[in-house]
C-alpha cells in the first residue's frame, strides 16, 4: 500500500509539473500572438485584389504590402510601399491611379495618396500631384499641394495652390494657377 501511496504521489507530481510546464508554454503563446499597442491586424504582401459587381470587374488595386490597422479605435489601411487601382467605368473603359504611398480611412472612406501621384482617366485626363485626397463617398478628389493637369481638349494647368473637382473631372475648381486654357471661338460668337 505504501508504495501505491508513493507511486500515486509521484504520478501527482509529474501531473503537476506537466501542467505547469504546459501553463508556461501556453503563456509565452499566447504572449507572442498578443499585439502591441499600434501593430497592425494584419499584413499583406503583393496584394491583387478585384471587385467585381454583376460578373463584371469594377476594380483591381494592386500592392506590395498593405498593414491593416482595423484593430484601432480609428481604423485605416495603409500601403507604405505604393499602390495601383485601377477602376473600370460602365462603359468598360479604365481609369488608373498610382501613388508611392497609401492609406485608406475606413470610417470616413476618405484615401491619402503620397508622393508621385498620377491619375490618368479613361478620357485622356491627366493628372500629377505630391499628394492627392480623394473622398470616396461624395465622389470627390482635392489637395493644398502644387499639382499639374492635362484636360482631354489639351489645356492644361500648373496649379500652386491646390483644386477641388469631382472625381470625373467634370467640374474642376482651381484656386491659384498657370496654364492654357483652349476657348471655343464658334462657342463664344454663339453666345453672342
Amino acid at each position: 500500500m505504501h508504495t501505491s501511496i508513493n507511486m500515486y504521489k509521484s504520478v501527482m507530481v509529474l501531473l503537476l509539473a506537466a501542467t505547469l510546464f504546459a501553463c508556461e508554454g501556453n503563456y509565452q503563446n499566447v504572449k507572442r500572438l498578443s499585439l502591441s499597442d499600434g501593430a497592425p491586424i494584419a499584413e499583406g504582401n503583393n496584394i491583387n485584389f478585384k471587385y467585381t459587381d454583376s460578373g463584371k470587374l469594377v476594380t483591381n488595386l494592386l500592392a506590395e504590402k498593405l498593414l491593416d490597422f482595423s484593430n484601432l479605435e480609428f481604423p485605416y489601411k495603409e500601403f507604405p510601399a505604393g499602390i495601383e487601382v485601377r477602376f473600370w467605368d460602365e462603359n468598360g473603359k479604365k481609369n488608373t491611379v498610382t501613388a508611392d504611398y497609401a492609406i485608406q480611412f475606413d470610417n470616413t472612406g476618405l484615401v491619402d495618396l503620397r508622393n508621385n501621384v498620377v491619375v490618368i482617366t479613361a478620357d485622356s485626363v491627366v493628372l500629377k500631384a505630391n499628394q492627392l485626397f480623394w473622398d470616396q463617398k461624395n465622389k470627390w478628389v482635392f489637395t493644398d499641394q502644387p499639382y499639374q493637369i492635362k484636360f482631354k481638349d489639351g489645356s492644361y494647368n500648373d496649379g500652386a495652390v491646390g483644386f477641388d473637382s469631382s472625381e470625373d473631372f467634370t467640374t474642376f475648381l482651381s484656386r491659384k494657377n498657370q496654364g492654357v486654357q483652349l476657348v471655343d471661338k464658334t462657342k463664344i460668337d454663339d453666345a453672342k
